[in-house]
């Protein structure tokens, strides 16, 4: 089977293009929490159970799926919904909604910065982080998502885009356990 990025991508650009052809990336906001709602729904076991279910038919899975979202379900957002479903490919939502999410910040000139610390981070030590980052990634407006891994044991380690700065504590003991033992 093909690689989730590689099947979701089409769906996350052909969602981005009807966003665009509309001139309304406003709604695009909405459209990303939606996608993220049913992102989380369809990693719940009972739903993604029903994935494969014969007895359940497409249109059932659709309302489901549906439901979560309550009655403003976007057009956009249902067309594709119902072509995913149609086409097998619900478990590709999650990576569809990361695609849609990148397509998005790309066109607003933002990047998501993922940051992991090895304790909780009060908002002054966020923008202290977050202005150190834009010196590094000048041009773009950085997004925090900050979450606590405990096994860093010190530091951050922060992702943005494909490039990672890692100064957590647990890494520094890798490199000089490398060191020692080279």
């Amino acid at each position: 089977m093909a690689e989730l990025s590689t099947i979701a991508r089409p769906y996350a650009q052909g969602l981005w293009k009807a966003v665009e052809q509309r001139k309304e990336t406003a709604q695009a906001a909405q459209l990303q929490e939606a996608l993220e709602v049913l992102s989380k729904v369809t990693r719940e076991p009972q739903v993604a159970a029903l994935f494969n279910d014969p007895k359940v038919t497409d249109d059932q899975m659709f309302e489901l799926l549906a439901g979560v979202l309550g009655k403003d379900v976007p057009a956009e957002l249902s067309g594709l919904l119902r072509t995913v479903i149609e086409n097998g490919r619900l478990c590709a939502l999650p990576e569809i909604a990361v695609q849609f999410r990148a397509l998005k910040n790309e066109s607003e000139g933002v990047a998501d910065a993922y940051i992991e610390s090895a304790y909780a981070l009060n908002k002054k030590e966020v923008e202290q982080l977050l202005a150190c980052l834009e010196k590094k990634f000048p041009g773009k407006k950085l997004n925090p998502i900050v979450t606590i891994n405990k096994d860093l044991i010190g530091g951050v380690c922060i992702r943005v885009g494909d490039q990672v700065l890692d100064g957590s504590v647990r890494a520094r003991l890798a490199q000089m356990q490398q060191a020692l033992t080279a």
